[in-house]
């Protein structure tokens, strides 16, 4: 419990000080993050913020020029509070690019056009490769199976598997450059 009680006497200290300061200083304080701050409405927010810096940083005792260290601190604070907000606002722009990315892609239209696009994809498949290489790639990608599952139900080899899966998808790549040259 005693470092409990020793946090909160601290945390009432720092109150207190920056309370002085901001009663001795505080139109200093304010004019300075007002000429500092690139907007206005962020004024009373960077106010706040700094009585809280303060709060839990105080001035050290051998301070000469409260006034200098005052206008020190608000400007690093500033600069700390900027690249904070451009931060968050750069992550919640990739968010929201990834985020509209994934509803562009699940819009009804957009899914119809995959699943027919996928299954001409597979009926393509099914008439240009021999049987067995048709049946690996169909069971692997279009029904989601591992190579494992594969093999055991086309009753063969994992290795033949894969075999068939990788020669049967270069038989498709091939025919398609093709088809694109053509």
């Amino acid at each position: 419990m005693a470092p409990l009680n020793s946090n909160i006497l601290a945390a009432k200290e720092g109150v207190n000080k920056a309370a002085e300061i901001f009663n001795q200083y505080g139109d200093f304080i304010y004019s300075v993050i007002r000429f500092q701050a690139r907007k206005e409405a962020n004024v009373n927010d960077l106010f706040q913020d700094f009585f809280l810096s303060v709060a839990f940083n105080p001035p050290p005792p051998d301070v000469r020029n409260i006034k200098n260290y005052l206008y020190r601190a608000i400007t690093n604070d500033i600069i700390d509070a900027v690249r904070r907000f451009d931060n968050y606002h750069s992550y919640v722009r990739r968010y929201a690019d990834g985020f509209e990315y994934i509803q562009a892609k699940s819009k009804p239209e957009n899914v119809a056009m995959d699943v027919e696009e996928t299954g001409r994809m597979f009926e393509i498949i099914r008439s240009k490769l021999p049987p067995s290489e048709a049946l690996a790639i169909t069971l692997r990608y279009g029904h989601g199976h591992d190579i494992g599952e594969v093999a055991k139900k086309m009753n063969v080899d994992t290795r033949t598997v894969s075999r068939y899966i990788s020669v049967g998808l270069n038989k498709i790549r091939r025919l398609l450059k093709v088809k694109e040259a053509g």
